[in-house]
């Protein structure tokens, strides 16, 4: 159905993750994906982090007010306590059972064979590699949270 006058002015703004720890999950969405934290914003007992891939020329307050406003942004939420329970199993990935449904979230690179080489050399774990299954063309990595 196409898109009516209601509807025009819909976009697809934001998708949420629950994390266990925000310092590795920061660090696997900047640095391993080249992910830029916009806003991160302490609601008390649980932080949300945004991130994006974004322009470097935007300023601080400029990242941060164009969290709503955008496409594509990937929201992290931690619930403090979390990283230093020991009984916290961790969230469903909803590639298993209990919780199955969710199924990834998709990131476009230039060339995936130098992606995934990268990937490797840095140890991100693999849920499927270009050589598994009969989409040769696509990869699926986890992030600290399976």
């Amino acid at each position: 159905m196409p898109a009516s006058t209601e509807t025009a002015s819909f976009k697809f703004n934001h998708t949420m993750l629950r994390i266990k720890d925000p310092n590795a999950s920061l660090a696997f969405y900047t640095e391993v994906l080249g992910m830029t934290l916009l806003h991160e914003s302490n609601m008390g007992d649980f932080t949300l982090y945004f991130l994006a891939y974004e322009d470097d020329n935007l300023s601080p307050d400029e990242k941060s007010s164009s969290v709503f406003g955008r496409q594509g942004v990937l929201e992290l939420t931690h619930n403090h306590g979390t990283e230093t329970d020991p009984n916290f199993q961790g969230y469903a990935s909803g590639n298993s059972e209990p919780g199955k449904g969710f199924g990834h979230i998709a990131i476009t690179v230039a060339n995936v064979e130098e992606a995934c080489a990268r990937f490797e050399k840095l140890g991100v774990p693999f849920k499927k590699r270009l050589t598994d299954g009969k989409m040769r063309h696509i990869a699926f990595i986890l992030d600290p949270d399976g």
